[in-house]
């Protein structure tokens, strides 16, 4: 484990009555370093808030927002669930794939987007929705996701993580 990494891991586990709860925390700052959890940092994350690597694994695994292989700076998440679909899902989630050039669970060529279909985001009322690292957005067209598109392009992304 780097220094930095190992302070970084300290802070965190000083905010939490327990050493285990500052396990996600730490997986997300080692995936904002490299860019996906890597098998080094499970094993850092497990020796820094001692449980194993299995069960670091199976956290891990668990959590949608951490990725075991590189996935891109722009992370977008669209509901596929019933309410979504009655209301256009299906037709956005096909314009984007088309317009990014990538399917489920893929990353763009030059590592920019990342797209992936949900289970559940929680807004039926607001459907269809996505979320765009952690930012939700509802009533989505394919329109509308042009629009958020262009945004995403002229701004830098913010981070599928947030900073602790």
């Amino acid at each position: 484990m780097t220094p930095e990494r190992l302070a970084r891991g300290q802070e965190l586990i000083a905010r939490y009555p327990q050493p285990q709860s500052a396990l996600i925390p730490f997986l997300q700052y080692c995936q904002e370093q490299d860019g996906y959890v890597t098998l080094q940092a499970m094993k850092d994350a497990g020796e820094l808030v001692g449980v194993t690597p299995g069960e670091v694994e199976s956290i891990a695994s668990f959590y949608t927002l951490l990725f075991k292989e590189p996935a891109g700076k722009h992370i977008i998440q669209v509901c596929r669930t019933l309410s979504c679909s009655l209301r256009g899902a299906d037709e956005l989630q096909s314009y984007i794939k088309r317009k990014l050039g990538i399917g489920h669970l893929e990353s763009s060529a030059d590592g920019r987007f990342y797209y992936e279909e949900v289970e559940c985001l929680a807004a039926c009322d607001r459907a269809p929705c996505l979320q765009h690292n952690l930012e939700f957005h509802y009533d989505v067209t394919p329109a509308a996701f042009d629009s958020l598109l262009e945004q995403w392009l002229t701004q830098p992304p913010q981070p599928a993580m947030p900073a602790e």
